[in-house]
């Protein structure tokens, strides 16, 4: 019996399989210092402890992009180590604050399984859940991810498609947020006099910045978060394939897109929720990323008067400054665009 493990393949996912990751990780502050020198994120509250203990948190949390990795990354060796690539994510929802010290496990259920019309691959859905080492749910997300089969003559199972809200309620945003004292918010330290109230319907940002992706940097991060995924860690097989190359991590993508954004949304201090995001095209190492966002909706927290929050678009672009904002037409997504991402941000009211 082999003591080594190939993955699973997609005729090895059936709906209903609960898979338990392997390895818990306990992110400490190197961790918090390694997130800030890949992406170069600068919101107030997870930057610095007297930033957020002047407005009621006990201590800076992480990034919640942070957390998303961390448990993300154990889930890569059961269910994306085949992987083509990582299509979409829905249903995504911080649960609470994580803080240095904390440890994060993974599990995931399969919630759906639909062959591709090549009969070489098919699209596996998962729903992952992160908790503490309380037990304490942080994050719960849905993915879907094109994987390998084994076999290409092996049938076909019965296609199950799971059906996925286009948004997180409003209702659920507050959770992760403690209570704040927005009075004491100073809007010279976080970078930005704009709050929640100053943003509308339909407005769109360029966030301006670019950045360009080397590929120590993503090879970093998918150490760092223990992303084994074949399509980013190895070149010798990558080399024969599609591309000739490694594709970027797209949580890498995710993550450059969020801290470019902080340039006309420096008060958007925390995700509370992810409603859908698209991978749209490869990213490689050289390729220079900028981004842009549209606010889609703004919405009351109940029982909240301390935050708000704007439902957004962010669109990444590879190569193609955003002043123009290209996104997509009726033949599709516009040449260059490489992340299509539907979340919500939480930002101070005024007091």
């Amino acid at each position: 019996m082999s003591k080594t493990d190939a993955g699973n393949f997609f005729e090895d996912f059936t709906v209903g399989r609960v898979l338990t990751h392997a390895t818990p990780l306990t992110l400490t502050d190197g961790d918090a210092s390694l997130y800030r020198g890949l992406y170069g994120t600068r919101t107030a509250v997870q930057s610095a402890d007297s930033f957020a203990t002047s407005i009621g948190y006990p201590r800076a949390p992480l990034d919640d992009l942070l957390v998303f990795h961390a448990v993300f990354g154990k889930t890569v060796p059961d269910i994306s180590l085949n992987a083509v690539a990582n299509l979409g994510y829905a249903e995504g929802v911080f649960h609470r604050p994580v803080y240095s010290g904390d440890t994060l496990s993974s599990v995931s259920e399969v919630v759906g399984v639909k062959e591709n019309s090549n009969g070489k691959t098919g699209t596996v859905y998962v729903r992952t859940t992160g908790s503490n080492q309380r037990g304490e749910v942080v994050l719960s997300y849905v993915r879907w991810v094109m994987v390998r089969k084994r076999d290409a003559s092996s049938p076909a199972p019965e296609p199950s498609v799971p059906e996925l809200a286009s948004a997180v309620d409003a209702g659920q945003l507050g959770a992760a947020v403690p209570a704040l004292n927005v009075a004491e918010w100073d809007d010279a330290l976080s970078g930005s006099q704009f709050f929640w109230e100053d943003y509308e319907i339909g407005e769109r940002i360029d966030h301006v910045d670019g950045m360009t992706v080397e590929e120590s940097d993503h090879m970093l991060a998918t150490r760092l978060y223990q992303n084994t995924a074949k399509v980013h860690f190895n070149q010798h097989t990558e080399g024969q394939g599609r591309f000739g190359r490694r594709l970027i991590y797209g949580g890498h993508v995710i993550s450059l897109a969020r801290a470019l954004a902080f340039n006309g949304l420096q008060n958007a201090f925390h995700i509370p929720a992810i409603n859908g995001g698209r991978h749209v095209a490869p990213l490689f190492a050289g390729d220079t990323v900028y981004a842009w966002s549209e606010v889609l909706d703004r919405a009351a927290i109940e029982g909240r008067s301390d935050i708000g929050a704007l439902r957004v678009r962010m669109v990444a672009t590879k190569d193609v400054p955003c002043a123009d904002f290209p996104f997509k037409d009726d033949d599709g997504y516009a040449d260059g665009v490489i992340l299509d991402f539907d979340m919500w941000l939480a930002l101070p009211r005024r007091a």
